[in-house]
């Protein structure tokens, strides 16, 4: 090997080597623990208090307060015959005194510790000479060895109460793929996923006081459909046959409305077999909901109060700010059509034009597409590239050309459109509904047209469904369906502008 391609590769060969070094210490110590009679692994510790419990109700000059806590060891200052450490819990952080006199044998394991290790802390709370309220530990329990170094990120508060990171663990690919890391040394990443969560209970609440019931739907299923999208499949062996991932609990929602119920509604996994971005996981969660005797009209109504009452749930205010814009989910959000909302932005009014003028007008406006697109596609493409972005404050567009919904139900005033709407916030879609098609001669007249374009080549249209045409032929009442994308709510919600920022464990390419 030249000396030049040694020099090169050496600062990474010493990164390995110091990891290596403090692996092979960490499991030297651990042995170490063993010889005192110390078990590394212990089963259980009661805890009585978080660290924020025990720092809010802290008074001074009151009783001594005796506490059991436990968390990760995230800093450690050791000296003679004492010593201080932080350790961390979901509620913050605490500051733990070490006496050698206090603690003797568990304080000769504590040299042994290191950061990272999770141990429970026995003793009173104080407060100590600089002003951090601390627990003065009577009894140290080693509860988890760590055998490799956490990535430490280092915290600087100025006399302004201003906070700087140092050494911040923030490579992105290395973060999703070890969520794990990503959420004991970024208490920031933490704060999202209570958030989503949050918003799963709000709007479980929202629709359970409204009388809806949540319901489960098959993820596999042995046909696919309720969505344009390309399926993943696999194969039962005890059936030897194929099924297929979900991609939408469309159809089989419908089928329980046929069956009487006046309104479900599910938050389920779904799965796509298609590119990712920002925007696009393959797998992803969807709230889906359909009441019974209602239409788009009403559903927009509806729309507009649960997220408005997520966004209160989640972060206390109806206004967010985005990517310096401050976004308002208080009713009533702005509505229209989608052809005037795209002659708005573009000035081209593209009602009633044929498939070659359509792509014309896409040319002009210097949009490169895919061959082959039928003239709903171009529609869909004008407006994703020149109109989408734009839509900053909550904006429901309407009345969509009836070629791009297979599932709505037409226009009740306006040939050629379907009543459909998809709501719009900070330039991206957070939900799309329908008044849902009931009509089961139409609906098969429609699912025969989305299989001449499979015929054509198209993958992702929408396969004919002969058991949930059966189903509508039982009868269905007008119905109105809604499905709101959580991870982009989510998105939205949590200030997050990728979708892999939301999604605990996204998908990722194989490590090498």
């Amino acid at each position: 090997m030249s000396k030049q391609k040694e020099e090169q590769k050496m600062p990474f060969e010493h990164e390995i080597d110091d990891v290596n070094v403090l692996i092979v210490r960490r499991r030297e110590e651990l042995e170490q623990l063993k010889k005192l009679g110390l078990e590394p692994y212990p089963h259980v510790f009661e805890r009585t208090e978080f660290s924020k419990e025990v720092v809010d109700s802290f008074q001074e000059g009151a009783p001594e307060k005796s506490v059991s806590v436990a968390g990760r060891i995230m800093s450690l200052r050791r000296m003679g015959k004492a010593s201080f450490c932080h350790i961390q819990d979901s509620r913050g952080k605490l500051q733990i005194y070490l006496k050698k006199d206090d603690l003797g044998l568990e304080y000769e394991a504590f040299r042994l510790m290191d950061i990272g290790d999770i141990v429970g802390v026995k003793g009173f709370v104080f407060r100590t000479k600089m002003g951090e309220v601390s627990v003065h530990a009577r009894k140290l329990v080693l509860l988890a060895k760590s055998l490799r170094p956490l990535p430490v990120v280092k915290e600087k508060i100025d006399e302004q109460g201003n906070k700087s990171i140092f050494d911040p663990f923030s490579d992105k690919e290395l973060r999703y793929r070890q969520r794990y890391i990503d959420l004991v040394v970024n208490a920031d990443v933490r704060e999202v996923f209570v958030k989503r969560a949050k918003i799963l209970r709000a709007m479980r609440a929202f629709f359970d006081n409204r009388g809806y019931t949540e319901v489960e739907t098959p993820v596999l299923q042995p046909m696919y459909g309720g969505a344009f999208a390309k399926p993943f499949k696999t194969h039962h062996k005890a059936l030897d046959m194929e099924l297929y991932l979900r991609i939408a609990d469309e159809l089989y929602l419908k089928r329980l409305i046929v069956g009487g119920f006046d309104g479900v509604y599910e938050i389920s996994k779904d799965f796509r077999n298609e590119g990712m971005d920002r925007a696009h996981n393959p797998e992803f969660t969807m709230m889906e909901l359909y009441v019974a005797y209602k239409d788009y009209i009403w559903m927009m109504e509806l729309v507009e109060q649960l997220i408005h009452r997520v966004a209160l749930e989640v972060n206390g205010n109806a206004v967010v700010s985005l990517a310096g814009n401050e976004v308002n989910f208080t009713p009533p959000w702005k509505r229209i059509s989608m052809f005037r909302v795209i002659e708005e932005y573009t000035g081209k009014n593209l009602r009633g034009k044929t498939e070659a003028e359509l792509g014309r007008m896409a040319r002009e406006l210097g949009i490169e597409m895919e061959t082959g697109l039928a003239s709903g596609g171009i529609i869909d493409e004008i407006f994703a590239k020149k109109v989408q972005p734009r839509l900053i404050q909550p904006t429901f567009v309407t009345d969509y050309p009836l070629e791009m919904s297979p599932l709505a139900k037409k226009h009740r005033s306006e040939p050629g459109l379907v009543e459909r709407f998809e709501g719009f916030a900070n330039g991206q879609e957070i939900c799309n509904a329908f008044s849902e098609l009931n009509d089961p001669i139409d609906q098969r007249a429609r699912f025969e047209e989305q299989m001449k374009l499979r015929a054509l080549g198209n993958e992702e249209a929408q396969l004919l469904d002969e058991d949930f045409l059966r189903a509508l032929e039982y009868g269905m009442p007008p119905t109105a369906g809604l499905g709101i994308g959580i991870d982009r709510l989510t998105m939205l919600m949590a200030r997050k502008d990728s979708i892999r920022d939301v999604i605990l464990f996204p998908q990722m390419k194989p490590e090498k």
